[in-house]
C-alpha cells in the first residue's frame, strides 16, 4: 500500500534487480502517468546556465583517508550521481580531507568533467586565502574552479574582491557567500542587494523556514542563484518520522520515500537552484537524486506538507 512508509533501502529494491549497478547508467524515471528522462533544471540567473537540482554536500562524508573500505562506497556515490545527472558537488576546505577525495575519486574513475565543483575560501587575510584556493584547485585537481564561495562569510569583504579579479581572470567561474544559521539570514541578504555575486547558500527546511520570509525573495529579485544545505537538519528530520506513514496522497508529486518529501519541499520553491544533501551512502545518493525527478507540489501542496509534517 502507498500509505507504508517507503525506506530507502525499499526503494533501490523496487527499482529492480539490476539494483544499484543498473542505475549508475543514464535512467528514466516513471511514476505513474508521468515519465521523465532526465532530472529536472534551473537556470543561473547571471549566465543563463542550467543546473540539475539535486547535488552532492561532502562535509563528514567525504572526510576519509585511502583505505579502500572508506573509498569504495564514495566512489559508487559519484559514479551513481553521474549516472543519473547529478552535478553541483560543493566542499570546502573546511572540511578535512574531503576536497582532496573528490579529485582524487573523480579522475581516477574517468568522469571528472561531468560535474560542477563548489568550493570555499574560509580563512582571514588577502594573501592567506589566495593560498588556500589555490591549494582547493589543487587538491580537487581543477585548472578553474566552476564556484568559489566566501565560507560562513569569514573576512568576506576581502574575499570578494579577490574573487571578483580570479572571475576576471577566469580561474573561477562564479562568485558566491554561505551560510548554515537563520541568524545569518539578514547579513546574507545585504550581501546580496549592495555586491554582485552569483551564488548565495544557506539553510532551508521543512522545518526550519526562515528563509521563507524573506531571502529567497531576496535572492530571486536580485536574480542570485540560491544552493540549500541542512535540508536534513543534520538528520534529526530522519529521527521525527521514524516508522510514520507517508499520506497517500504525496503520489501527486512522485515522492517515494521521507527523503524526497523533505527534498521536494524545498525544491518546489522557485528561487532554489539546487539542493546539496551530504551522503555517502550509495543507496541514500539514489534516493535523494531521485528527488530531482517528477512532480512538484503546489503553493497548496506545499501548505498540505508542512501542516502533515507539524502534525507528526
Amino acid at each position: 500500500m502507498w500509505e507504508e512508509s517507503i525506506s530507502r533501502r525499499k526503494l533501490i529494491k523496487l527499482l529492480g534487480a539490476g539494483g544499484l549497478g543498473m542505475l549508475a547508467e543514464p535512467f528514466t524515471f516513471m511514476t505513474k502517468g508521468y515519465q521523465q528522462d532526465s532530472m529536472r533544471k534551473r537556470v543561473i540567473p547571471s549566465s543563463g546556465e542550467e543546473l540539475p537540482v539535486v547535488g552532492l554536500g561532502t562535509w563528514i562524508q567525504f572526510d576519509v583517508g585511502e583505505s579502500e573500505s572508506e573509498r569504495a562506497p564514495l566512489r559508487k556515490v559519484l559514479k551513481l550521481m553521474a549516472g543519473q545527472g547529478g552535478e553541483v558537488i560543493d566542499s570546502s576546505p573546511m572540511y578535512g580531507n574531503s576536497e582532496e577525495v573528490v579529485g582524487d575519486l573523480t579522475t581516477k574513475l574517468g568522469i571528472a568533467d561531468q560535474f560542477f565543483y563548489a568550493t570555499k575560501v574560509w580563512t582571514r587575510g588577502h594573501r592567506s586565502g589566495i593560498n588556500q584556493m589555490e591549494a582547493s584547485m589543487r587538491k580537487m585537481r581543477r585548472e578553474t574552479i566552476d564556484l568559489m564561495q566566501v565560507h560562513n562569510l569569514v573576512d568576506w569583504d576581502t574575499h570578494l574582491e579577490t574573487l571578483q579579479e580570479w572571475k576576471k581572470q577566469e580561474k573561477i567561474r562564479y562568485i558566491g557567500i554561505t551560510h548554515y544559521t537563520v541568524s545569518s539570514h539578514d547579513r546574507l541578504e545585504q550581501i546580496i542587494e549592495e555586491h554582485n555575486i552569483d551564488f548565495v547558500q544557506f539553510n532551508y527546511s521543512i522545518q526550519t523556514r526562515n528563509a521563507e520570509q524573506s531571502l529567497l525573495d531576496t535572492a530571486h529579485k536580485n536574480e542570485v542563484a540560491v544552493l540549500i544545505n541542512q535540508p536534513y537538519e543534520g538528520g534529526s528530520l530522519f529521527g521525527i518520522v521514524q516508522d510514520k506513514k507517508l499520506p497517500n496522497w504525496v503520489q501527486d508529486y512522485d515522492i517515494n520515500s521521507w527523503g524526497q518529501y523533505f527534498l521536494k519541499y524545498i525544491l518546489s520553491h522557485p528561487a532554489v537552484t539546487c539542493v546539496i544533501p551530504g551522503t555517502s551512502d550509495p543507496e541514500h545518493l539514489v534516493d535523494n537524486m531521485g528527488a530531482g525527478y517528477g512532480r512538484l507540489p503546489d503553493r497548496m501542496g506545499r501548505q498540505k506538507m508542512v501542516k502533515y509534517f507539524e502534525q507528526l
